[in-house]
This record gives C-alpha cells, sequence and structure tokens, in this order.
C-alpha cells in the first residue's frame, strides 16, 4: 500500500528530524519508530514496522559514518572486531524479534538510562578530554564485550542503541563525546544490516513506505553528523543528556500505559 500525499509529506519531515536526531545524539528511533506504528496500515506486524524502520535509518547511519571517519581519527582495531560480533549479535536479535514479547524490555531501558544520566551528570569531565593513548587489553575486551552486548539489542528492540553505544564508549573506554558518537555509528551501521539480513528475506520491509523515508533519513544524516562536528564533545554532552531525559520520558509514558491498559 502506498502511503497518501498528507501521509508522505509526514513521513519525510520524520525521516529527515531522525536521521538528524540519530546522527547528532544517537535515538532517532524515539521518532521513527513510533511514527511508523502510526501511519503504517493497521495490522501491520511489529517485526514488519521494525524492519521498514531499520531499511530507512540504515541510510542516515550510513551517512553520518561516511562524515564522521572522513573528520576523526577512529580506534579500528577495536571497532572493526567489536562490529563483527555486534552484527552477528544483532541478526540473532531480529530473528527472536518475532518471537518475544518486547514490552519487556522498556521497564530495564528505563532504569538504564536513569543510571546513564545520573553517572553523566555527576562526573561533568566524561568524554571532555581526547584519548591519547591506546586502549588497554581490558578495555579492549570491554569494547568486543558491549559491541556484542548492544547489537542483540539494537536487532530485538533498537531504540537508543547510539546511546548506549556512546556511552559504553565514554564510560569504558575514556573517549571523547566525539569520538564516541563517531565510533558507535560504525557498529550501529553493522548492525542495522545484520538485522536487514533477517528481515529483507523473510519480507518484512514495506518498500513503498521505506524508501522515500531512507532519502529523509540520509540527508537528515548529513545534516546532523555536520552538526555534531560543528558543535564538538561539550555540545554533544549536554545534547546526550537531554536526549536520555526525552528517552526516559518516553519509556516512561508507554510503560504507564500498559499498566493502565
Amino acid at each position: 500500500m502506498m502511503p497518501v500525499e498528507s501521509e508522505l509529506l509526514l513521513l519525510l519531515l520524520t525521516g529527515l528530524l531522525a536521521g538528524l536526531m540519530d546522527a547528532a545524539i544517537g535515538g532517532g528511533g524515539l521518532l521513527q519508530i513510533p511514527a511508523l506504528f502510526g501511519l503504517l496500515p493497521a495490522g501491520t506486524p511489529a517485526a514488519t514496522v521494525l524492519g521498514t524502520n531499520k531499511l530507512a535509518a540504515s541510510w542516515g547511519t550510513a551517512t553520518a559514518t561516511l562524515q564522521f571517519a572522513r573528520r576523526i581519527v577512529l580506534p579500528w582495531r577495536m571497532l572493526l572486531p567489536a562490529a563483527a560480533l555486534a552484527f552477528a549479535a544483532a541478526y540473532l536479535g531480529a530473528r527472536l524479534a518475532a518471537h518475544l514479547p518486547l514490552h519487556y524490555m522498556k521497564p530495564a531501558m528505563l532504569l538504564l538510562m536513569l543510571l546513564m544520566f545520573w553517572h553523566i551528570f555527576w562526573r561533568k569531565e566524561l568524554g571532555l578530554a581526547v584519548r591519547q593513548q591506546a586502549l588497554t587489553r581490558r578495555e579492549y575486551g570491554w569494547g568486543l564485550l558491549f559491541g556484542a552486548l548492544i547489537g542483540f539489542y539494537d536487532g530485538l528492540f533498537g531504540p537508543g542503541t547510539g546511546s548506549l553505544l556512546a556511552f559504553v564508549w565514554v564510560r569504558f573506554l575514556a573517549y571523547d563525546f566525539i569520538t564516541a558518537t563517531a565510533a558507535a555509528k560504525v557498529v550501529n551501521l553493522t548492525t542495522n544490516i545484520a538485522a536487514l539480513s533477517f528481515f529483507i528475506p523473510s519480507g518484512h520491509i514495506l518498500w513503498a513506505w521505506a524508501l522515500p523515508l531512507a532519502a529523509a533519513n540520509l540527508c537528515g544524516g548529513l545534516i546532523g553528523a555536520r552538526l555534531a562536528l560543528w558543535g564538538g564533545s561539550r555540545y554533544l554532552r549536554y545534547a546526550f543528556m537531554l536526549l536520555l531525559c526525552v528517552l526516559m520520558t518516553r519509556f516512561g509514558w508507554d510503560i504507564y500505559r500498559d499498566w493502565a491498559a
């Protein structure tokens, strides 16, 4: 089913804003997934909504990744194996997405975001200093472990993946926010591709909706990456905390509605 003109305009606006937000600070799924649930034809399976979202989001993430990689020195020695593990874990998560009740993820995510916000708020120097030394063996292990865990979450559910990845790089690997955001995009891109390797062959993509949304995400990703590079790590710290507030509000509201239903 093709979107009508009014739905298409809303879809393009949502995709542009989601791509911009996701590239700059993460959390684009916060806008895009609820919009798709509201706009797609009634009765569309949840896996098809997630698959359509992944196809579109991957274009914005790819654009942002290229922008960052051209201007930021990235820790490729850790990132490439972490991305490979995340790819495998995300594929497994996508396969489970069609069978598990995902509403159980929301309370756990809300608690995790509260802890992330508290940690960043009180440690004002966190993520501002540019790391010069190489990763230790222990830090390398943390990078691989969290790449796999967050990759699995991204394939299974998705919202907040970029924020989780960026927080891990900042908290456990002592990177600045701009490097952490750029590194998160590399892993996030591979998890999107992994999820699509399940969603596309299984028919969980509405192409008439996904393709225009992908174009909007691409444009938003280009703008968002440039904003992040222009603002630097101090800007990203405040933007990251604001994003966590929005995410916590959204998840809290969803949990309240689930309990009240």
